[in-house]
């Protein structure tokens, strides 16, 4: 059964402002799916009806008063609950910050509502935005709506989860070690980590000051082109959000692939990628190169450094911004992520000051050696198949649980150390019957360029349009 909320955000968009749908409807169907499916998934941390069935009423308004509208007038959505709102919670999944309430909106919250979007959420995430799996001990764990017992990729696990299952046309979520990419591979929706800088970070809680990316999760390459050319552009607030012209995203979908050059790494990529895996990302490169994108092997360079720095940066800045909190309490923390943030107080500032300095040379070194061979890469999001909660449990599994909990993210770290843009698309499922993610990565800036890849591929693929088995009364409690 189909309806409204199946819409993709720039078909719910573009039915808005023609007066096919109203607003008020739209949100009514986001709300059938969130009665229908959120007890079993736990992807939202707060609902307020109340005020989006105001911002509703006021969208429909506009349109009958035939108001200039936005990109995203009418489109109700929720977020990451990290996303700062003057005067609405946000517990950026913590203990610590359950009855936090700011008194300033977050730059890409303010875009979107300016685009005429309106929130009326905030969603389940990693306390603190530390976990790729979907764990949260304080709001309970979230759940894949295509089998309940898997994980559904964090650090944004209900932006995943809530978008694949049709509670909201699209979400933010932010990545600093893969938490777009990794919710949009396990969920089966399709999520872009723009190039550092691209988008404002003001308003927006911090993880890591050199590896984190705001950006958008949504159904298709083109609602994430529509919310990107939105909030991307520098912003005063943000010194460090660059001034590089936002590009026309959605004007660059055109499906034309010819000569594009598609690398597929012979290097870390796919040195841990399970059989079903592979297979999906090799039958994927094939639907490309049938629209005439030449696709070959390439071996990167540089890639052990890349990864043990990328570690460095991370674990320091996340222990940098906690120290007063975990002085002062640290038993409100999870012990795994109290486990994971105190080697950042350890590593000494020589070897961090090393990882900075390095980061720009090896990311020159890295773009000549390989955009000088191809347009863009091609890997798994995820390399093995999906995992469950119960397999990555820290702070309840066996010794070497760790190993599968930090295998998650193993293949979306590196293009955080990088900068670089990488965008997740599904492209096949599993044999437990999980999605599987293909990630395209490019040069800095080349968002348009890497959603054109993606675009391209869901024109000739279905994937995007699945709908999971929660949806449907089949949510699988066993694996």
């Amino acid at each position: 059964m189909t309806g409204l909320a199946d819409l993709s955000l720039v078909a719910a968009a573009d039915a808005v402002a023609s007066g096919q749908v109203t607003s008020r409807e739209l949100l009514d169907a986001c709300w059938t799916n969130i009665e229908r499916a959120n007890p079993a998934l736990n992807a939202t941390i707060w609902l307020d009806r109340e005020q989006a069935e105001r911002d509703a009423a006021a969208a429909d308004v506009a349109v009958r008063a035939k108001a200039p509208l936005g990109k995203l007038h009418g489109v109700p959505m929720a977020h990451k609950d990290m996303y700062y709102q003057a005067g609405r919670l946000c517990t950026c999944g913590s203990e610590i910050r359950r009855d936090f309430v700011p008194s300033y909106t977050a730059t890409a919250i303010e875009r979107l509502s300016a685009a005429g979007a309106y929130c009326f959420g905030g969603l389940n995430m990693a306390e603190f935005a530390q976990a790729p799996t979907g764990h949260n001990r304080h709001y309970g764990d979230c759940h894949n709506p295509w089998s309940l017992p898997y994980i559904t990729g964090g650090s944004s696990s209900g932006a995943g989860a809530a978008v694949a299952a049709r509670m909201t046309f699209a979400a933010l979520g932010s990545d600093t070690g893969g938490s777009i990419r990794l919710p949009a591979s396990a969920c089966g929706v399709t999520g872009i980590k723009p190039t550092q800088t691209r988008v404002s970070r003001y308003g927006a809680m911090p993880l890591s000051f050199s590896h984190d990316n705001v950006g958008p999760l949504a159904r298709t390459a083109r609602d994430c082109a529509r919310i990107l050319g939105v909030i991307a552009g520098h912003d005063p607030r943000d010194p460090t959000s660059s001034r590089e012209p936002v590009a026309d995203y959605e004007a660059a979908l055109d499906g034309d692939l010819r000569g594009l050059r598609i690398g597929i790494p012979t290097t870390w990529f796919l040195e841990r990628a399970e059989a079903p895996i592979a297979a999906a990302i090799e039958r994927a490169c094939e639907v490309l190169a049938a629209r005439g994108a030449i696709v070959r092997k390439i071996t990167l360079p540089l890639m052990d450094a890349i990864g043990t720095y990328g570690g460095i940066v991370s674990r320091v800045e996340g222990a940098t911004i906690h120290a007063q909190w975990m002085r002062e309490r640290p038993g409100d923390y999870a012990p795994f992520l109290a486990g994971r943030m105190y080697p950042g107080f350890a590593i000494p500032a020589v070897y961090y000051a090393e990882t900075l300095a390095r980061r720009g040379p090896i990311l020159k070194a890295f773009a000549r050696e390989v955009f000088s061979e191809v347009d863009v890469l091609a890997t798994p999001a995820i390399p093995t198949l999906l995992p469950t909660l119960a397999e990555t449990d820290i702070d309840k599994g066996p010794p070497g649980t760790e190993k599968k909990f930090l295998a998650v993210s193993i293949n979306t770290r590196p293009f955080n150390y990088l900068g670089l843009p990488a965008v997740s698309v599904p492209c096949g499922f599993d044999p437990n019957g999980l999605p599987i993610g293909l990630q395209i990565a490019g040069r800095p800036f080349a968002e348009a360029r890497i959603l054109k890849v993606a675009d391209a591929y869901q024109r000739d693929t279905d994937f995007h349009t699945r709908r999971p088995p929660v949806l449907d009364g089949r949510a699988r409690e066993g694996s």
